[in-house]
């Protein structure tokens, strides 16, 4: 296998972080693109972009905190330009599924006459265990809005293997991959599984988003993370096409997508789930 020089952005990230090790195993060359790497790479300082792009072959794209926010259309166009510039011959971009506001971002991409691929994930089974899910599950009391709709969840593992072949190989040029998890689940039913197989008593109860949104603002978290939670949780949730289960991890892997039980069972074994009791 040739060896080339990839620039992950969001390299310290859930997807970023895998993509980088799977990338280094099998002896390629990696750039970190994060505030904290040299060179460093900062969404909010385009004039710096070009430190990071240079001497890369290819980009790992993953934008923060998300494709739908403001700003984010802007940002991939100027990404995409620079990358010209400095002569990139391939671009891999984590999209959203459902999500319009990411779609436009996708066709900068798609228009940027550099090779490319897209690849549109459904909810990450890790948003249960390394994301905004941890601390309520933690506490044993988890409350969600759309607390019935069915979410084919999909396993970041499955991304980043996903993401490492498209970096990787020509033959995924131009493609667009929908990834999502071999089964439905909702809320409810994530949580009981991660309740049963943890051996946790972890309540959920069914909220509004109206009151989902005010319970985060009453936490002091940021107005941008809770808007983007409240879009996610309508505007992407109730999308018609999130529901939909797709094969392209088994097309693209040859092999079955990870089932959100294995992903319970092995999240387990790591101990990010266990009841922490302080002794004072």
């Amino acid at each position: 296998m040739k060896t080339e020089n990839f620039l992950i952005i969001g390299g310290t990230g859930k997807t970023g972080s895998r993509i980088v090790s799977k990338l280094e195993a099998l002896g390629q060359n990696v750039r970190i693109g994060s505030r904290t790497a040299t060179p460093a790479f900062d969404w909010h300082s385009p004039e710096n972009w070009k430190h990071a792009l240079e001497g890369m072959d290819k980009v790992y794209i993953t934008y923060q905190p998300d494709l739908a926010v403001p700003g984010a259309l802007e940002a991939i166009e100027e990404l995409t330009k620079q990358s010209k510039k400095a002569n990139i011959k391939k671009l891999v971009l984590l999209s959203g599924k459902g999500e319009r506001e990411a779609e436009l971002c996708e066709q900068v991409v798609i228009h940027s006459g550099i090779n490319h691929t897209i690849v549109r994930a459904s909810w990450f089974n890790q948003n249960f265990s390394e994301n905004f899910l941890l601390d309520p599950i933690l506490e044993g009391f988890v409350a969600l809005p759309q607390a019935d709709i069915k979410i084919p969840f999909v396993d970041v593992n499955d991304i980043a293997d996903v993401a490492v072949e498209a970096l990787l190989k020509d033959e995924h040029n131009g493609e667009i991959y929908q990834l999502t998890g071999p089964r439905h689940l909702t809320f409810k039913q994530a949580i009981q599984e991660i309740s049963e197989i943890s051996n946790r008593d972890i309540l959920f109860t069914p909220i509004s988003i109206q009151a989902y949104g005010d319970a985060m603002k009453n936490l002091g978290l940021p107005e941008d993370f809770v808007w983007l939670i409240e879009y996610l949780f309508t505007e992407v949730l109730g999308h018609p096409n999130n529901s939909e289960i797709t094969n392209d991890i088994e097309k693209v892997l040859g092999r079955k997508a990870i089932n959100f039980t294995d992903y319970v069972n092995e999240t387990v074994k790591t101990g990010v789930w266990d009841l922490k009791i302080n002794i004072t």
